[in-house]
């Protein structure tokens, strides 16, 4: 472990020789930040590029994500600003319509670890429905209604759709979301990056 490492990076190390869902799928967990990091995002899972990589949200998803926050990928991987873990910290393999959902096993095992060592959080984004459904007590009953109330989770959370390009037709059906949402979204996270 190089000189300087800090607590939440080293514990990331640890993460990352996981293997609790090795008996199902082929464990490469993917979680990056560091304690200085200002926002945390939560999304679902790593997909099949990202587990090729090991490099987070590095696939259309992931340019969708940073075309709404407003940010360089330079920005984005800068772990001083962003960390991101995901409630599945492997990729789950394929469905019949996209990804499997995330493991049930990795947020009770390691969020409780990761999270309190990252004090600097101003904002979480909460990507997808898992990740709304664990982190928010009182919601509504759908994604659309958790997004669409955004204001009542905040200043700590923001629930966002997956950026996910098999939901464009979602986004085409509520415009709100680019019109209203996404605004609020840039200018609290622009806040949050000053």
């Amino acid at each position: 472990m190089p000189k300087g490492t800090d607590a939440f990076e080293r514990k990331c190390e640890e993460v990352r020789g996981c293997e609790l869902c090795k008996a199902a799928l082929s464990p490469h967990p993917v979680v990056v930040g560091n304690q200085q990091a200002r926002i945390l995002i939560i999304g679902q899972a790593p997909g099949r590029k990202v587990h090729d990589t090991g490099i987070p949200w590095n696939d259309p998803s992931g340019d969708r994500l940073r075309e709404w926050l407003q940010v360089s990928r330079a920005q984005f991987y800068d772990s001083s600003l962003f960390a991101i873990v995901p409630m599945g910290l492997c990729y789950p393999g394929k469905g019949k319509s996209g990804d499997l959902p995330p493991r049930k096993e990795c947020a009770p095992r390691w969020h409780p670890e990761l999270l309190p060592l990252l004090p600097n959080i101003q904002l979480t984004l909460l990507i997808g429905q898992y990740a709304q459904q664990h982190y928010l007590s009182h919601k509504p009953r759908t994604l659309t209604e958790t997004v669409e109330n955004w204001q009542h989770f905040a200043p700590a959370y923001f629930p966002l759709p997956h950026p996910s390009p098999r939901n464009t037709l979602w986004l085409k059906r509520h415009p709100w979301f680019e019109q209203e949402t996404l605004p609020a979204l840039r200018t609290r996270l622009a806040k949050c990056l000053q």
